[in-house]
């Protein structure tokens, strides 16, 4: 069997969010699995010294540009968050406690936060708000919100960050393929073209 696709993600990134909606179906056509694995980039810019790109000089007014014409050429809905980016604790949090359980209700969690953020401005630094988030996906609300505060959750968040800064990921989305990794929504072409060629159609 081969291994899964590791795809590293922050809540906070529209490109995440634009990857979340593709990885799945590309892996798929391929026969690989994915492992989602969020992340936040706090942990990777304490490292590199960067900031989010809405907070970055010359970049914000272009990524938010960027974003949108992303949305409209899927045909998802996007609008920018106030405030973006959150950091977005009890949304990390929370994933980790639903993979925990159900790595496949994780990913589905991890979906509805994105499209829930990136569309209709949710408070992912709101525990209470993120939890109705879960809520319908079969989580109990006290539980999901008494886990998120949980001094086990906050260190299982914290080590996500450090695995990822371990593995030289300095960016989201990141794409780990068979030890290659690869960096932004943008890169899933090159990765669909290496499955391709990974593949025993093409070996053989």
């Amino acid at each position: 069997m081969a291994e899964p696709i590791e795809f590293f993600f922050d809540f906070g990134s529209g490109y995440s969010y634009f990857a979340s909606t593709e990885i799945d179906d590309l892996a798929a056509r391929h026969g690989r699995s994915v492992r989602w694995k969020a992340f936040s980039l706090g942990s990777s810019f304490k490292v590199t010294e960067a900031k989010p790109l809405t907070r970055t000089p010359l970049k914000a007014e272009y990524v938010a540009l960027d974003w949108a014409r992303i949305a409209r050429l899927k045909g998802l809905s996007f609008t920018m968050p106030d405030g973006h980016p959150h950091a977005g604790m009890p949304a990390l949090r929370g994933f980790h406690w639903l993979d925990a359980q159900d790595p496949a209700l994780a990913v589905r969690f991890a979906k509805d936060v994105f499209r829930a953020y990136f569309s209709e401005g949710l408070a992912i630094d709101d525990a209470t708000a993120v939890a109705e988030i879960a809520r319908p996906l079969g989580a109990d609300r006290s539980a999901f919100i008494a886990a998120v505060a949980s001094p086990e959750l906050k260190a299982k968040a914290r080590a996500a960050g450090e695995e990822a800064v371990e593995r030289g990921v300095f960016g989201a989305p990141w794409i780990i393929l068979d030890g290659e990794p690869f960096w932004g929504w943008d890169r899933l072409p090159m990765v669909e073209r290496r499955l391709a060629e990974a593949s025993p159609a093409a070996t053989a």
